[in-house]
């Protein structure tokens, strides 16, 4: 190990994975850049100048002077580390970091942030199957407005070289199971397990990031607050030097990282309000039924299905004026009124269908006795009806918010 090698190597931070709105400076001779790439590497000795080399080749077209290369190294056997610091002298842009108390891909790229002075932040992998080239189509669609400029496999002009039938099955089942756990922030990505991307860094300061696994794309698009999401396509490569990381650890990894992202963007505090208002439906439901039936002898049928379209009626002008009131409020008139009221009608409806074979499956199947199998039911469908009516009956469709892919000129 040199010691002048050592004294090259940028002071990793610790603490919250929080990137700070400023851009980090530490001299007197720092200044504010336009771009920050972080490079992590692990036992990417054969890669390591090749990649420096060509990133630099490419950016000094475009930013000359102006960006910074970070390599992050989880103190890899190989001493990645050190490669990287013999080529200082040479690219004087780029920093070196070795992490010796932390490891893993997510993190290595959120502390190349924080030490970072780029009003962009990016990642590349240092194994060259992300190409480099593409990097200027990123910057291009940065420079248009764009908060997160993704490379994408996905997309046109994107694809993989050499993936076998298995890896490529999986790659496309892990998209589509995202799809149903985070719909909300995987439906804006056609590749979210991407690890080639930029990002502003005012999209997500001050955001605490928490990634699992080796992917951290996810992470950022659910936590900042982006607008624009720009995709370039490219075609993976297959490694010229080093080993593959990709096992099925990752994989187990990603779906922990989707749950834990739906659990903690989970709206508490409306799906809160949507259950006051639900519970208070069932005296409404009660009370409209006891006076058709009882007070004017309506058929029992007649009065069941009035007294519930009361109760959903009941609901709704609650659930528009108090539990999705924001959302309502950038919907104004009676038309959009009553096409959120008949949206909401219907996934109530298929609600009761729900709840009826539930009961039904329960109880006659499972043998399940038929209160716990009611109760059941009712948990099931609630989460059903608020789910399917924030995403459908309050979905902003007609105002310009952070729902478009992209601002209005």
């Amino acid at each position: 190990m040199s010691d002048s090698n050592q004294n090259l190597l940028l002071a990793f931070p610790t603490g919250a994975l929080v990137i700070s709105d400023r851009v980090n400076i530490t001299s007197t001779l720092d200044r504010p850049l336009k771009f920050s790439l972080i490079i992590p590497t692990f036992n990417e000795g054969q890669n390591i100048k090749e990649i420096v080399t060509i990133l630099s080749g490419l950016l000094d077209r475009i930013i000359p002077g102006e960006y910074e290369l970070i390599v992050v190294d989880d103190n890899s056997p190989d001493l990645t580390w050190e490669l990287a610091c013999e080529l200082i002298p040479t690219y004087p842009q780029l920093q070196v970091m070795r992490r010796t108390t932390e490891r893993g891909l997510s993190t290595a790229v959120i502390r190349g942030w924080q030490a970072a002075r780029g009003e962009v932040l990016g990642v590349i992998d240092a194994d060259l199957q992300h190409p480099p080239e593409i990097l200027l189509q990123l910057w291009g669609e940065i420079v248009k407005g764009a908060e997160l400029s993704v490379a994408s496999r996905n997309v046109e002009g994107g694809g993989v070289s050499e993936w076998s039938v298995v890896r490529r099955f999986l790659s496309r089942g892990a998209q589509m199971l995202g799809l149903a756990i985070l719909p909300e922030v995987i439906g804006r990505l056609s590749d979210p397990m991407s690890g080639y991307f930029m990002v502003r860094r005012s999209a997500i300061a001050n955001k605490t990031l928490s990634p699992v696994g080796y992917k951290i794309l996810i992470e950022v698009a659910a936590r900042g607050q982006i607008r624009w999401i720009a995709e370039t396509g490219y075609v993976f490569r297959e490694r010229v030097a080093g080993a593959s990381k990709v096992t099925w650890k990752q994989y187990v990894e990603y779906i922990q990282h989707l749950v834990r992202l739906r659990f903690s963007l989970w709206p508490v505090t409306r799906f809160l309000r949507f259950g006051v208002v639900g519970f208070s439906g069932v005296f409404v439901d009660l009370g409209v039924f006891y006076l058709l039936r009882t007070l004017l002898g309506i058929g029992l049928t007649r009065s069941t299905i009035l007294s519930s379209e009361v109760a959903i009626l009941n609901n709704f002008l609650w659930n528009d004026v108090w539990t999705f009131g924001d959302m309502s409020r950038g919907q104004q008139g009676n038309r959009k009124r009553f096409r959120r009221f008949i949206k909401f009608n219907l996934i109530c409806l298929s609600g009761l269908v729900i709840n009826t074979l539930i009961v039904n499956v329960l109880f006659n199947a499972f043998h399940i006795n038929e209160y716990i199998a009611k109760l059941i039911a009712i948990a099931v469908v609630t989460f059903w009806n608020f789910w399917f009516n924030l995403k459908l009956s309050w979905r902003v469709t007609d105002t310009e918010k952070d729902y478009s892919s992209k601002p209005k000129q």
